[in-house]
Formats: structure tokens, sequence, C-alpha cells
């Protein structure tokens, strides 16, 4: 099933007040957050403005859609990959991890038809075997492009002796920047490769 692309036409204004009410300007109807999640998954391009500033919060209203889907008993996102996210934010490698995640899911995105009917190839015979395979094959390959971008620290002990002050974390070089930019392109290579064969 293809989507329309976000190039395809401007995206839709909504929006938002201080009474927290969203205002869908193309149909000129008041909207709740299910509706733009149901805008997202149908591919419908908007941006979210504060009614009063003018600020673009678009970023904000998706994380809170995320947050309610979420809450909803959705668990899309593991709870290893949220601590490892949270863990990035102020860290010298946060610049890259944007960029990454989305050609990710660009990927996924591209090849989400090829994933589907090999799933139901896979999930044939042996359903509840072939998903924790899946779910094995998925965590190691998430474990290894989490490692590539922490080599500084990853080998640490948890825990420093009592008595031993810690000295301060090397700050990572434009080399070692160069080095980890270099392992993940090759790592995208890799996953690019993984998925045309799938």
């Amino acid at each position: 099933m293809s989507q329309p692309s976000d190039s395809d036409q401007e995206p839709i204004t909504i929006k938002k007040y201080a009474n927290r009410r969203l205002y869908n300007t193309a149909t000129s109807t008041y909207v709740t957050l299910e509706d733009l999640a149901d805008m997202v998954k149908e591919g419908t391009d908007f941006l979210v403005y504060d009614a009063k500033s003018g600020e673009d919060i678009t970023r904000s209203v998706l994380t809170q859609i995320i947050f309610e889907e979420e809450n909803k008993g959705q668990n899309l996102l593991p709870i290893n990959f949220l601590r490892q996210l949270i863990r990035f934010y102020g860290d010298s490698m946060q610049a890259l991890v944007p960029s990454y995640l989305e050609v990710s899911l660009e990927n996924l995105t591209r090849e989400q038809d090829k994933f589907r009917e090999h799933m139901a190839q896979t999930l044939g015979a042996h359903p509840i075997q072939a998903l924790e395979n899946l779910t094995k094959q998925n965590l190691a390959m998430f474990q290894n492009a989490m490692s590539m971008f922490t080599p500084f620290g990853a080998d640490k002990p948890a825990k420093a002796e009592p008595d031993m002050p810690q000295e301060p974390e090397p700050e990572a070089s434009p080399d070692d920047l160069k080095t980890l930019q270099q392992q993940l392109l090759a790592m995208q290579k890799q996953l690019n490769d993984l998925a045309s064969k799938s």
C-alpha cells in the first residue's frame, strides 16, 4: 500500500489553543490526538502551531501521540531502547542519533511489504518459535548498533572502587568521531544488505 509522500502536498496547519484543543484549519474542525495519529497513519502531513505564540510545536505533539499510544498498551518502544535513547541526550553522540534513526526507519518503511511477506512465510509453521527467534535477532542487532555508539566506557566496571577517585572520562577527539561515523556507515550498509536479502 503506497502512502502519499510528504512532498505531494502542503502540510495541513493545526493550531493548539490554551485550552489544549487542537483545530484543523483545513477542515475547520476541532480534532483530538487520536485524529492526528490517524492522519499520520494515513500519510497526511501536518504542522502544529501554538495559536498564541505561533511557535512550531509539532515535535512535542507527535511525542505526546507516542506517549498516548504507549499508555494504551501499544508497546512499540522497548524499555532498553528508551533507556539508551535517554542516555544520548547531552552526549557527544547526540547529533548522530536522529539521522541514524531516521535512515533506519526509512529503510524499514521501504522494505515493509517485503518484510510482511517474509513474516507471513516465517510464521506459517511454528509462529511462537519464529517470533522468539526474530526477537532474539532484533535484540542482538539493536545491541550491536548501540554498542557502536558507546565504544568509550562500554567495558568500564559499573562501580568504582570506594577508595579510588574516579578519573574524568577522556573527551572524544575528532578522529574518534570520524571513526564512529565510519562505523555507523558500515553498520547502515549491513542493515541495508540484510533488508535486501529478506
